[in-house]
């Protein structure tokens, strides 16, 4: 869920292993599976306890993991990474997410 939502802001501005879709409204996050999320400044609240914080080019997140932003690859704590090209993301384990407008699609 979390490389979900960096795609949401990442190409407006961090788990996509199965197919979800999501939309954004304002500052809310509402995924087809159930869970939403609400970004309030460099934070992010998910509805399953979890969240994140942005700060500079890295992301913390409250499970201890983390990522580092550059350019327009993305760098895992896990050893896992995304690259995003226009506005479709590619994460290393061969799934990808692409934006249109303000929806989410992963595959």
């Amino acid at each position: 869920m979390r490389k979900l939502l960096a795609i949401a802001f990442s190409l407006s501005l961090t788990t996509a292993a199965m197919a979800e879709n999501c939309q954004i409204v304002g500052n809310q996050i509402l995924c087809d599976n159930g869970v939403s999320g609400q970004r309030i400044g460099n934070n992010t609240y998910w509805s399953d306890g979890s969240s994140s914080q942005q700060l500079g080019r890295f992301t913390y997140n409250s499970d201890g993991t983390s990522s580092q932003h550059i350019g327009h690859r993305n760098y895992d704590s896990d050893g896992t990474s995304s690259d995003t090209i226009g506005n479709t993301t590619y994460f290393s384990d061969g799934t990808s997410c692409r934006r249109l407008g303000n929806r989410i699609s992963c595959d």
